[in-house]
């Protein structure tokens, strides 16, 4: 049996009260043997060779810091690189494919931008030997006899070009100083840098500092630096993050493309929609967080990601998941409860900006949901929901509001700390265990510093907060911003439980058309002309809203058989023509 320990050093703190329990209830050191020895800054370490397995020092460590994880023998000859002694592992490497884009599926902290980072040279793997480095002779020696032999050959060799557009863009600021059009001129090698600035609507931007873009632009700056340069094998990291539904749809029809003229293509994405709609193949991710990750080897696009959803792997006979993600098709549901909250006829005014709001009304256990081009008001709307902005013309009345903000910055304190704080009482209780700590999976990181978490933990616990506060409505702007499938869904179903066992309501503001499509009772769909001018269509049903959505992004949408999973039709498919010339751009319910 393969063994791994994992040991989160950031949990394993000095004055915890553990006075090394893990070692001295070890029953390998209590025979005399060194299984769990303390390094020079007294820190466990773990001997896998010696370790039995025996489960007892990750459940005697109060911190939780530990973990013993028993892999399958047959990855015994597929490490790839490994982090350092008891960090985490990655096993096998996805393989891009000249003409192809190849879609790469997994959760968060799981190995996947390790995974491009190696077959991109931005480092190279220690091939599981943490007391190398990484050695391209050995790497290519490893794999002389399979196609990934001749591809890392070439790369080390430098016969083949690489472009790259990593998943942290807000670092891209720090590599790159001038202007938009400055950088997109010194590597456009294809002449299609204008052209594309205006396809993403960046062309007005061009004597901008990058250091004064949004997110959002970043972004988009960073897709097309890609897409320029003189490349043979392209890899994007999370591309559709930032991105308003508009530009994700661009963005993807633009990647689509880059296979079509022969490059490989590799993609990294957490929107399902997006992942679906541009890929020829899907390599899956699996294992557990922090810990491990292994590559699966490539199947079809809707099988690929119907297995993902099911958490098994009948080829590898593999469940990796103990339950299925599951969609609700296309059931709508009908709120015939009492109205909780109206909110009346809306407009604000800035300097070069004027948003218009229609007047509605939401009932207890509704969920409205709102979509449209960044630019448009969204945020604004909820800002004067939420009392921070004052509307031009109207009045909010009698709204007790709990609201998670578009950007969200770390906390001060544990995690504890802080839901305490929002929860009081509450956080004692059985309830907020299981439907928030646990569902969440926050309970794990409660004596984590806030400060410290991921992109995707701090998602989390902001909407955790929101949640743990009391009030009628519950706004949520970007709620599935930095998190993974499998918690996207969760986050929604939590949501929608929430809203409907207490007999509460939410507005959610969000760019996943999946995750709305999940979570919405009615809509708000938000047109206009980005930074000048929002109005408000609505509020829709949300088979209303939808349909206006798509019609809008020029897509239209059919349900998966297998998994009731809305995908997007292949344009001039004759699903897609059928659906075009009834105006049924959503599927029929």
């Amino acid at each position: 049996m393969s063994r791994l320990a994992i040991l989160d050093k950031s949990k394993c703190i000095q004055g915890t009260g553990c006075d090394f329990i893990c070692g001295k209830y070890c029953p390998v050191n209590r025979t005399g043997g060194e299984c769990i020895v303390l390094d020079e800054k007294e820190k466990p370490i773990v001997d896998e060779g010696l370790c039995n397995g025996c489960g007892i020092c990750p459940k005697r460590c109060p911190v939780g810091c530990i973990g013993i994880i028993n892999l399958p023998e047959e990855l015994k000859e597929d490490p790839i690189h490994r982090y350092g002694k008891n960090a985490f592992e990655l096993f096998r490497l996805p393989i891009p494919k000249e003409g192809k884009v190849v879609g790469i599926l997994g959760r968060n902290g799981i190995g996947k931008t390790t995974a491009l980072q190696i077959l991109s040279s931005a480092y190279v793997p220690n091939l599981g030997h943490t007391e190398l480095d990484g050695l391209k002779e050995q790497v290519i020696g490893h794999y002389s006899t399979v196609t990934l032999g001749e591809y890392f050959k070439k790369l080390y060799n430098k016969e083949v070009k690489i472009a790259y557009k990593p998943q942290r863009i807000e670092l891209i600021p720090q590599i790159y100083k001038g202007t938009v059009g400055g950088l997109i001129d010194r590597i456009d090698t294809k002449g299609r840098g204008n052209e594309l600035l205006k396809e993403l609507g960046l062309y007005a931007l061009r004597e901008r500092e990058i250091a004064k873009l949004s997110g959002g632009e970043l972004q988009k700056l960073a897709i097309i630096a890609t897409a320029i340069k003189d490349a043979n094998f392209l890899f994007f990291d999370e591309p559709a993050s930032f991105l308003d539904i508009t530009s994700r749809i661009k963005v993807a029809k633009l990647i689509a493309s880059l296979a079509k003229e022969g490059v490989a293509v590799m993609v990294v994405e957490h929107d399902l929609a997006t992942l679906d709609y541009i890929s020829d193949e899907i390599q899956i991710v699996y294992g557990k967080p922090a810990a491990f990750g292994v590559i699966s080897q490539s199947k079809s696009v809707r099988r690929g990601i119907n297995e993902y959803l099911d958490g098994y792997l009948p080829d590898d006979n593999i469940r990796f998941r103990d339950y299925a993600i599951k969609f609700s098709g296309a059931v709508e549901r009908s709120v015939d409860q009492e109205i909780l909250f109206e909110f009346p006829a809306l407009e604000k005014e800035f300097e070069s900006f004027k948003l218009k709001i229609n007047a509605g009304e939401i009932r207890k256990g509704e969920l409205l949901a709102i979509m449209g081009a960044n630019g448009l008001g969204k945020t604004t709307f909820l800002k004067l929901l939420a009392g921070i902005e004052k509307p031009t013309k109207g009045e909010i009345k009698g709204v007790n509001i709990s609201y998670k903000p578009q950007y969200i910055e770390p906390i001060h304190g544990t995690v504890r700390q802080v839901l305490m704080e929002a929860a009081k009482d509450l956080f004692s209780s059985g309830w907020y265990k299981q439907n928030i700590l646990e569902k969440l999976n926050l309970k794990n990181l409660l004596d984590n510093d806030a400060s410290k978490l991921s992109g995707g933990e701090l998602q989390k616990l902001y909407v955790a907060v929101t949640l743990s506060k009391d009030a009628d409505v519950y706004a949520f702007d970007e709620p599935s911003a930095f998190i993974d499938v499998e918690d996207r869904l969760k986050v929604a179903e939590i949501i929608k439980d929430f809203m409907i066992k207490r007999e509460k309501c939410a507005i959610i503001v969000d760019h996943d058309v999946q995750f709305i499509d999940f979570v919405g009772d009615s809509m708000l769909v938000f047109k206009g002309e980005p930074g000048k001018e929002g109005h408000v269509m609505g509020p829709l049903s949300k088979k209303e809203g939808m349909n206006e959505v798509l019609k809008m992004l020029d897509i239209t949408y059919r349900l998966d058989k297998e998994t009731q999973r809305p995908r997007i039709n292949k344009l001039d498919s004759q699903l897609d023509k059928t659906q075009r010339s009834k105006g049924m751009y959503y599927y029929d319910s």
